[in-house]
């Protein structure tokens, strides 16, 4: 317990580090999968963007109505308490009397700040300063805050009121001066100034502003909400047809959408559903009718072998007393019997496809170097390879320990194969290539013909198919070698590919996997891609593979080992 408590705090960091790592790689992924996910953020964004974009405007406009409120308010009551003041002024008989001067000038002060109702006054005398009638300041009123541009304003003209927005303390509290001359008869002029504070205005700015913040953000979720529940009705049809039509493609074809409703989307399920009917009843109809032929090949094939046989014993008995014969009767009894071998050999190929349409095929696996296979079918085809002036070379860095394998239909496979590289080769050399890897073995069969085309070369596995219709067969293929050839490597879980360039031959590799990774392969369908690393590459590239391959390299086992280096010829 002690150790494994111990281990937490450090372990738990690390994931929630591993999984924040790993959001912007989620977000993308979900971005691109999920068209839900992809409308809702992009009718969140715009509508936070739109609501933002309301929001300020609004609370903006908000802020500019109650400055100007507020600035009107108090220009007309600073306009107001100064033309009350002017009027006393004008009324005052004080006979240059300096007590007389002086007791008005007091009153007047009371008089001015009733009047403005502000507690923040200052005047300022206009020219030399009087006795009797002082400059003065009421309540904290701080004349750093006039600026001498505002000053320089009021002094200029008498009758005109000036205002200027500004920060009353040191902590920024905002508000207006207004300003305006002031005239003592028989005393001089006066500059009087009025603070007023803007602190009401600015708390009710912010609850608004705060009011509008909260009724955007309530109003982007809420908008969220809707589009989520929404789009959930939406797509919530569009994914189970999804589901359903990946079902339908994988082969279930049972599977059908539930139809709810008259709307669009019932009309769409009832759609797809009549759809997935037409396609059931022509599946079934198809394999129908692939079981009758495969049935009707398997029978005829059958049937054919008993006549076939006779025929077959008629001819060889022919062809073996065709001296006795005059040179016309003679070449048609070798014709004969050649074409009966080779009608043999095509019914043979026939069967066997209509084994692997049935699917009742099965390996014979059994411990077998893929090497000597290798070299077992070179010899065998020596003598194919002389009368078509053919080098056979062999190139095996590897392959030399056992594999399971059915070394019957492998060795027919690579009788095909180099077959078809002695007889499109142009007398040039075929090098067959073993190699391995701890996942899989493989061999390659590399020609230096002719070569096919891309888009030929994508066919070449198909039945009874030939690049070139007019091109004479010398070795009696029936058109199905490659066919049954790839069938059989499926059949192992492995592959069969071919690369091939116009001028440059052909390439056949052969991947066959090892044992422990042969689990489940065998089980895919023989048209899906097999996931191997072959250890021989399909391009050769632009390497002079005759000059590599110099010599044959002949094989030796070695126990315990997989490569046999051997010795050059």
């Amino acid at each position: 317990m002690g150790a494994r408590g111990a281990a937490e705090p450090s372990f738990r960091p690390l994931i929630w580090r591993r999984n924040w790592r790993a959001w912007p790689d989620n977000l993308v992924h979900l971005w691109r999968r999920s068209l839900r996910f992809r409308t809702l953020s992009v009718t969140i964004v715009l509508t936070a963007f739109a609501i933002l974009i309301a929001v300020t405007w609004t609370a903006l406009a908000i802020q500019d109505d109650l400055f100007a409120s507020r600035r009107d308010e108090v220009t007309e009551q600073a306009l107001r308490a100064t033309a009350s003041a002017q009027t006393v002024l004008d009324g005052a008989d004080t006979q240059g009397d300096p007590a007389q001067i002086q007791r008005v000038w007091l009153g007047l002060r009371t008089a001015l700040q009733q009047q403005s109702s502000t507690d923040m006054i200052a005047t300022f005398r206009v020219g030399a300063p009087s006795a009797a009638a002082q400059a003065y300041r009421v309540g904290e009123f701080d004349t750093a805050i006039i600026s001498e541009g505002l000053r320089e304003k009021v002094r200029a003209d008498a009758n005109q009121q000036w205002w200027q927005s500004v920060a009353l303390d040191a902590s920024g509290t905002p508000g207006i001066v207004v300003g305006q001359q002031l005239i003592f008869p028989q005393v001089g002029t006066f500059e009087v100034y009025y603070a007023y504070g803007l602190e009401g205005a600015d708390q009710t700015l912010r609850f608004v502003q705060a009011t509008l913040w909260v009724v955007g953000v309530a109003l982007v979720l809420l908008i969220g909400g809707i589009a989520w529940f929404v789009l959930r009705s939406v797509t919530a049809p569009i994914g189970e047809a999804a589901q359903t039509s990946a079902k339908l493609a994988a082969g279930e074809l049972g599977v059908r959408l539930p139809v709810r409703g008259e709307d669009e989307l019932a009309t769409l399920g009832e759609s797809f559903n009549a759809m997935a009917d037409s396609i059931e009843s022509q599946i079934k109809e198809l394999a129908d009718l692939s079981l009758v032929q495969q049935r009707f090949v398997s029978d005829v094939s059958h049937e054919l072998r008993t006549p076939l046989t006779t025929i077959r014993l008629a001819a060889d008995m022919l062809n073996d007393r065709r001296d006795d014969f005059d040179p016309a009767t003679a070449r048609a009894a070798e014709l004969l019997a050649a074409q009966v071998e080779r009608f043999e050999v095509l019914l043979s190929d026939l069967l066997e496809i209509s084994r692997y349409d049935a699917g009742s095929v099965q390996l014979e696996l059994e411990p077998t170097s893929l090497a000597h296979v290798a070299e077992d079918v070179i010899a065998s085809m020596e003598q194919v390879a002389h009368q078509h002036d053919t080098d056979l070379r062999l190139v095996a860095p590897g392959g030399y320990s056992p594999v399971d394998l059915d070394p019957r239909r492998v060795r027919r496979v690579l009788r095909n194969l180099i077959g078809n590289a002695i007889e499109h080769g142009e007398g040039k050399p075929v090098v067959v290539t073993v190699d391995s890897n701890q996942q899989a073995v493989a061999v390659g069969v590399r020609d230096f013909g002719m070569g096919i085309a891309a888009e030929d070369a994508a066919r070449v596995f198909d039945r009874f198919w030939r690049a070139d219709p007019s091109r004479k067969r010398t070795l009696g293929g029936t058109g199905l070698g490659l066919a049954i050839s790839l069938g059989d490597a499926k059949l192992h879980g492995g592959d069969l590919a071919v690369w091939s360039e116009p001028g440059r031959g052909a390439h056949f590799v052969l991947t066959l996997p090892r044992g422990a990774h042969r689990t489940g392969l065998a089980a895919l369908p023989l048209d899906s891609p097999i996931p191997l690393d072959s250890p021989i590459p399909l391009d050769p590239g632009d390497e002079n593979t005759l000059d590599a391959f110099e010599h044959t390299q002949p094989i030796s086992t070695i126990p315990g080992g997989d490569r046999a280096p051997g010795a050059q010829s």
